[in-house]
């Protein structure tokens, strides 16, 4: 993508936004997360009333964290804003994961480029997170050892930013000279990898993202 164009993108996301801290009682973090939703939804608490059956005075106390909603009455609020019964729970003790590695100290992976000399160090990992999304966050060195190996290709979207060296990486028809400071995002489902090893060692981040795989239960 031109500069220019990514200069004039709109961002979904206010990477400055600051959030409310997380609530550690039930009842107001239910009642927290009511009252978000159905303003979101534009409704007044007289148009909740209508729409659950319940008396504006009992849902102002639900928003207010007054009173502790039964099953059903939460059962009657998902319905009506059209959320999950358990988003009404999220802001509740929600744990937040973080991975720190010392340099040097990443995990080495064994992974399909491994077999062409490229070495993989795993910079961080966070199970089960509340994006959504699946991020891997790779070190990969490339020496006089490594082979190219331009047929890389897998779900979800990858940024590389090089660190130093330089190679010809390939995205599907199209090919990027990379030198140190240069960066290159792409959609990962096309043919990608290092096509030419013009300078080694080469080392570059590798930050993968792709839909978070939910594990059956049982």
């Amino acid at each position: 993508m031109a500069k220019d164009k990514i200069e004039n993108a709109a961002l979904s996301q206010d990477p400055h936004a600051v959030r409310e801290p997380h609530v550690n009682n039930l009842e107001l973090a239910i009642g927290h997360e009511v009252r978000a939703y159905r303003k979101q939804l534009g409704l007044t608490v007289s148009d909740l009333s209508v729409a659950t059956g319940m008396s504006v005075g009992m849902l102002s106390k639900i928003e207010n964290g007054n009173i502790s909603p039964s099953l059903t009455t939460l059962q009657a609020l998902s319905k009506a804003l059209g959320v999950p019964l358990t988003s009404f729970f999220r802001r509740f003790e929600e744990p937040r994961s973080a991975t720190f590695v010392k340099a040097g100290q990443g995990v080495n992976m064994e992974r399909r480029g491994t077999r062409a000399g490229h070495q993989y160090s795993l910079l961080g990992h966070v199970e089960n997170n509340t994006s959504g999304v699946m991020v891997e966050p790779y070190l990969i060195t490339l020496t006089a050892e490594s082979d190219v190996f331009p047929t890389f290709q897998h779900e979800g979207m990858e940024f590389l930013f090089m660190l130093e060296g330089e190679v010809v990486y390939r995205h599907s028809e199209s090919l990027y000279r990379m030198q140190e400071g240069d960066s290159l995002f792409f959609d990962a489902d096309a043919p990608h990898g290092p096509e030419e090893l013009v300078k080694l060692p080469a080392r570059y981040l590798s930050i993968i993202s792709y839909p978070q795989r939910h594990k059956p239960n049982g």
